[in-house]
């Protein structure tokens, strides 16, 4: 199977090539057109598309290169694969941001509240229509320790002060179970899926705990409330998608890589 990753120097995309090699990074897609995505995607079975402009604040002040590269681009893949071959491409949780109910959100419940989140959820929306067998995966805030790119795991190891809301419910997705999850994903019907780890804790309740797992005297302080982006991920387990437990994946990761100071 010959598989196509962009965005292959990205967060998300350089943890998938390190855990398949196989996979052909493909080039900058930046200012490439729709002929010559087009003939890129012909030569593939499967495409896995990561690239992105996924910093909220970079896509509030330029909404046009957000919009290209967070909805023309997937679309023009989209109409590429033309049913001939799966594209699966990452979406985020962040279309969760202006929800009212306080969760956790199924697929259908998405209510964006930033420019990021509603090209994400246009791209969505618009892939499908185009190529209804795609895969849409909503995906969590991610972590790693095999990156220098700021992460979630990053943060905690280096802050010796951090601030998350106890009010706050949101999972956070070790970047190694993703690779893990890869074969499963390729199988999953078309649609959108909220993909990662679950969690019934709050994102200061876990990020408290997981100090005291690695033995950091990190102070970890309860911050003013913010809106909940927490999923409910039940539909792609459904179909095999497997993830360890918020908590548990962290323990793992600590456990991989000798995280732990006691």
């Amino acid at each position: 199977m010959n598989i196509l990753l962009t965005g292959a120097n990205g967060f998300v995309g350089s943890g998938l090539k390190r855990a398949f090699p196989e996979m052909i990074a493909a080039p900058s897609l930046r200012q490439i057109s729709e002929e010559e995505i087009t003939r890129l995607a012909d030569a593939y079975d499967v495409i896995i598309h990561t690239a992105a402009i996924s910093d909220i604040g970079t896509c509030e002040k330029d909404p046009d290169a957000s919009y290209r590269a967070n909805v023309l681009l997937p679309m023009y893949l989209a109409r590429a694969c033309n049913g001939a071959r799966k594209l699966i491409c990452f979406s985020s949780d962040q279309v969760y941001s202006g929800c009212d109910e306080e969760g956790p959100y199924d697929e259908n419940t998405a209510k964006p509240a930033n420019t990021y989140a509603v090209h994400k959820l246009e791209m969505e929306q618009r892939v499908l229509d185009i190529c209804p067998d795609a895969v849409m995966l909503r995906a969590e805030w991610m972590y790693d320790y095999h990156t220098s790119r700021p992460n979630y795991l990053s943060l905690v190891m280096k802050a010796e002060q951090l601030a998350f809301s106890s009010k706050q419910y949101r999972g956070v997705t070790w970047l190694q179970e993703v690779a893990e999850t890869m074969p499963a994903v390729m199988k999953l019907p078309g649609g959108v899926y909220n993909f990662g780890s679950e969690t019934n804790k709050s994102i200061y309740e876990i990020t408290r705990d997981f100090v005291k797992v690695i033995g950091r005297q990190t102070t970890v302080e309860d911050a003013p409330p913010q809106h909940n982006l927490w999923m409910n991920c039940g539909k792609a387990k459904r179909h095999g998608v497997n993830f360890s437990t918020v908590e548990d994946a962290l323990k793992r990761c600590a456990m991989e890589y000798g995280l732990s100071m006691r």
